[in-house]
């Protein structure tokens, strides 16, 4: 257990970290600071916080462990803000969804990685946003990546994977880069395809029609396109390298399939539809 925790940036993975925390018992009090009042009001008014501080610096006096949840090009300022504040012996650890970035921003503003800073990314989370939505259920059974750097402290691991796991999350660890790579693939193409295509048929003549008449599978395959824009802008923006690779290989894919469906290559358009099911039964059951 820890005596307090503090967390910067109250949103639904923070505040959703915060609540299961303390619904495992594994926290004192918690302190927190939201650049947004409302949300930072919202969080002490559910009970989610027990102290809504005025400012970074204040909330991370004398926390053991400080969770920065804020969007990934703003970490590392999130983190200089705090360090007037810290506690010698305090662990920080981010949630951001890239990695590499997180930690290159962080020591080009505070001149090295702090060797108790804990690069941490939740695969949790739901189109929704706000503290207000928050759930201690939201790590239960999902996975929880650590990406340990250079200067890495082991003990500060321990903590924080301690926390994670007591929360119902599944540790992993694994380099930055292998992490932004698949984390390309796997979460940042499919939002930017997803945010594509709706903005593709809103912009359609007979719009007015097309989403009257959509059914589940549109529902389904659409749904992250009702992602928090900003965040997401973010995200992209600091994997840029990785996902620009994967865009274009998605878009040369398209045009393969826009020629073989022009030349009316039907045999060659199922088997592109055979080995994308095939490829997708075979890894269904990895799938969280």
């Amino acid at each position: 257990m820890i005596p307090r925790l503090a967390i910067i940036g109250l949103g639904l993975i923070g505040g959703s970290f915060a609540r299961a925390l303390r619904a495992a018992g594994e926290v004192g009090s918690i302190s927190g600071f939201d650049h947004d009042q409302q949300q930072l009001d919202t969080a002490l008014n559910l009970g989610v916080i027990d102290h809504a501080a005025r400012s970074a610096e204040e909330a991370v006096a004398d926390a053991a462990v400080v969770m920065i949840a804020v969007p990934v090009l703003h970490i590392a300022s999130s983190l200089d803000d705090c360090l007037a504040g810290l506690r010698a012996d305090a662990i920080i650890t981010d949630v951001g969804s890239t990695k590499g970035s997180v930690l290159r921003d962080i020591a080009a503003r505070c001149g090295e990685v702090p060797a108790r800073f804990v690069a941490a990314h939740p695969i949790a989370g739901t189109e929704k946003s706000g503290v207000a939505n928050a759930s201690e259920a939201l790590f239960r059974g999902k996975r929880l990546v650590i990406t340990p750097h250079d200067r890495q402290d082991a003990r500060a691991v321990e903590v924080v994977a301690g926390l994670w796991r007591a929360v119902g999350a599944r540790v992993v660890e694994m380099t930055a880069q292998a992490h932004d790579d698949i984390f390309a693939a796997t979460s940042h193409l499919p939002h930017v395809l997803a945010y594509a295509f709706v903005d593709m048929l809103s912009r359609h003549p007979d719009a007015a029609e097309i989403f009257p008449n959509a059914g589940g599978g549109f529902r389904d395959f659409t749904r992250i396109a009702s992602s928090k824009p900003e965040l997401w802008h973010d995200i992209v923006q600091a994997n840029a390298p990785a996902l620009l690779q994967l865009l274009r290989e998605q878009i040369d894919l398209l045009e393969h399939l826009h020629g073989l469906m022009a030349q009316g290559d039907w045999p060659q358009v199922l088997a592109h539809f055979e080995r994308a099911r095939a490829a997708r039964e075979q890894h269904l059951s990895l799938i969280e």
